[in-house]
């Protein structure tokens, strides 16, 4: 038992240093337990197969595909304008629509659900997303107090009652709790968040920030004024014909930028849009849409010619498999002294080019009679795949910026609908008792969906949406749990702390409850001490002859309502990397907001539920 305490006040004061990562801390304190022997190799490793945990990576994957697809952006949008520029309109839209859904869905998997979302909205103004997303996490879990089924601890003491013949809670018996807790949250987290949450500046934004957008390309170089789309319909001559044998750029000085081709099945089993770079053997289909960049005359006599509808209206130019990016030609290069004709970018590198900048001068007039030059700036199309290997000819070129990380930016704004109605469907199959799919079936279902349906650019990308720390972290946490129950530790401090409270009348045993429960939420998963609390608080309630009742709501909000550790509860671990936040952050705001609600429940739960 006294290895256990040890090793978990080292892991406590480690974390609150924050001089190592967290979850390398979380698993050496695993590892010492194991060698130490009182953890088997099968209770320490049986975090990383506890469905939360697997939930937890799902819900990574949904909610980056919910981002990806622009799905957040959309959302976000429809809360910003019920937000306008107000913060406080702001904070409390996060808090309120955070707590309803949270009511019905597991805290978990609303973080994950809204993180996508609130980060959008943060980056759509200048407000602080740190000031977000803490009270995102807390405010998942106060509205897992409005419901019974919001939170586990909930369905724990509900247990405990009908064991013990109490009867059982009602759906909505929580409501007056939540919305006491709720209010609680709204009031103290506004200002706490304003103290110690502030702007903190990050060097990779800067960074990031000094790279060319794919719009702010577009818009230098001028490529909407100079980029028609005509679409190939029935009877149209060029069906059935290659872009090679209509020889558009000889005869009509154009350039095919891409072939937009609907219902195609391309990286996913269903996907709307699929945009194709357009080789000379691209062989034309009815419903194609193709993208010129040249002379709007030349465009509109193509079309004529073609029985084709052409149009200029072209500012949605999409960047979904189809990207651009800026290279600078190097002294070395065998390309300089060439004409862009005779360069074979696209036979050899499968890329466009679409512009020139020499000297602060942009040619994109008659580009393939032009010669190269050391220093040469070229603007150049291709799939994202082609481009990023651009990067690995360093003796030719210089690619500029980061076009992968631009890439990764890029929305599938056609997607959002599956999106939708993918998180939908899991919310669903969350939510209501008659559909049999366990939670984690309903997430592992959804996150599989989200790749399948094409809502990412990949699969490596979906599982770039892991946070692999928050998982590793939240995995090695749980047998700690097990350490303590094991070793007696939990129950020795719980019974001490209870029986010397219990003489003092129901008052103060109900706050030694309280406190018990709540210390022990900083070592224990609040579904452990729950499970470990609710016996004793019944048992104490039967020794001093009260109801019972009180005692056990003040297990389930206590179990809850952590907010001073990121490992206390999931939603707090998954904030954490996003809000780059430290051990520290979470004893400033969580902890003032976990005292101040205790001490409200210990007044009003004896009113709301008397002795």
């Amino acid at each position: 038992m006294y290895i256990t305490l040890i090793v978990l006040a080292i892991t406590a004061t480690l974390f609150a240093l924050n001089k190592v990562r967290a979850d390398i801390v979380a698993l050496c304190a695993v590892i010492t337990l194991l060698l130490f022997g009182i953890l088997t190799p099968e209770e320490a490793l049986s975090g990383f197969s506890n469905p939360v945990v697997i939930m937890m990576a799902g819900l990574f994957i949904v909610g980056g595909g919910i981002f990806q697809t622009g799905l957040a952006k959309m959302i976000s949008s429809r809360l910003m304008s019920l937000a306008g520029d107000s913060e406080i309109r702001l904070f409390l839209l996060v808090m309120l629509v955070t707590s309803g859904i949270g009511a019905f869905v597991s805290n978990t998997g609303t973080v994950a659900l809204m993180l996508p979302i609130v980060v959008s909205m943060s980056a759509s103004t200048s407000i602080d997303s740190r000031r977000l997303l803490m009270p995102l996490a807390f405010a998942s879990s106060m509205g897992g107090m409005l419901t019974l089924i919001g939170t586990p601890p909930n369905l724990v003491i509900d247990a405990a009652l009908q064991d013990a013949g109490y009867g059982n809670l009602s759906f909505f018996s929580f409501l007056p709790v939540g919305l006491i807790c709720l209010a609680i949250g709204i009031v103290v987290l506004l200002p706490l968040t304003k103290w110690f949450l502030g702007n903190r500046g990050s060097k990779s934004e800067k960074n990031v920030s000094q790279n060319k957008t794919l719009k702010e390309l577009v818009k230098e170089y001028h490529l909407a004024e100079r980029v028609t789309r005509s679409t190939v319909v029935k009877n149209s001559p060029i069906i059935g014909k290659t872009i090679a044998e209509l020889n558009i750029q000889q005869e009509y000085k154009l350039t095919v930028l891409e072939v937009r081709r609907q219902r195609s099945r391309q990286r996913g089993i269903i996907k709307d849009i699929a945009q194709k770079m357009a080789t000379p053997d691209t062989k034309l289909q009815e419903d194609d849409i193709i993208y010129f960049s040249g002379p709007e005359e030349a465009a509109a006599r193509f079309a004529r010619e073609n029985r084709m509808p052409l149009a200029f209206d072209t500012d949605s130019l999409d960047f979904y498999d189809i990207g651009l990016a800026e290279i600078v030609l190097l002294q070395q290069s065998m390309f300089v002294g060439k004409k862009l004709k005779d360069s074979g970018f696209r036979s050899k590198y499968s890329i466009n080019v679409l512009a020139i900048r020499r000297n602060n001068e942009y040619i994109r007039e008659n580009l393939s009679e032009q010669k190269m030059m050391q220093g040469d700036v070229l603007l150049v199309q291709g799939t994202w795949q082609q481009i990023g290997r651009l990067a690995n000819d360093e003796d030719h070129w210089v690619v500029l910026g980061q076009p992968l990380e631009e890439a990764a930016r890029v929305t599938f704004d056609h997607k959002a609908p599956i999106a939708a109605s993918i998180m939908l469907l899991m919310i669903c199959m969350m939510v209501f008792d008659f559909i049999p799919v366990a939670p984690v079936t309903a997430v592992l279902l959804a996150s599989v969906l989200m790749i399948l349906m094409g809502c990412f650019r990949s699969v490596e990308a979906a599982y770039k949406t892991i946070n692999w720390e928050s998982i590793i972290l939240i995995a090695a946490m749980m047998p700690m749990s097990v350490a303590i129950e094991k070793t007696g530790a939990a129950a020795i401090v719980s019974h001490g702390l209870v029986n010397s409270l219990g003489d003092f009348g129901p008052i103060l045993l109900l706050a030694g409850i309280y406190l018990t429960t709540s210390l022990l939420t900083f070592f224990i998963s609040n579904t452990a001490t729950a499970v470990l609390m609710s016996p004793i608080a019944i048992a104490s309630a039967q020794e001093v002859g009260v109801n019972p009742m009180a005692m056990l709501f003040a297990v389930a909000v206590a179990a809850s309502m952590c907010f001073a550790s990121p490992f206390s509860t999931p939603p707090n671990a998954l904030v954490m990397k996003a809000g780059g936040y430290k051990f520290m952050d979470y004893i400033k705001v969580g902890l003032p907001l976990q005292l101040i609600i205790g001490i409200a429940m210990v007044l009003l739960l004896p009113l709301l539920f008397p002795f």
